[in-house]
């Protein structure tokens, strides 16, 4: 019947969902907490560089806030 390949679909599903799954929470973890940037356009790349010179660290990733920067 029908619902003979639910278990299939089931497990293809989760195949597929734990890749992405899993590289969220390694991004989390490897830039401390934040979720990885992705710049795509040439607007974006400007807005990572600005937070990269304003954090102090030379990461885009630590945030110092604009009331904070000199």
């Amino acid at each position: 019947m029908w619902f003979e390949i639910l278990p299939g679909l089931a497990i293809m599903g989760t195949c597929l969902v734990i890749p992405g799954v899993a590289t969220a929470y390694i991004h989390k973890f490897i830039n401390g907490g934040k979720e990885k940037r992705v710049a795509h356009y040439l607007y974006h790349c400007s807005l990572m560089e600005r937070d990269r010179h304003t954090s102090g660290l030379n990461n885009y990733y630590v945030s110092k806030g604009l009331e904070n920067t000199d």
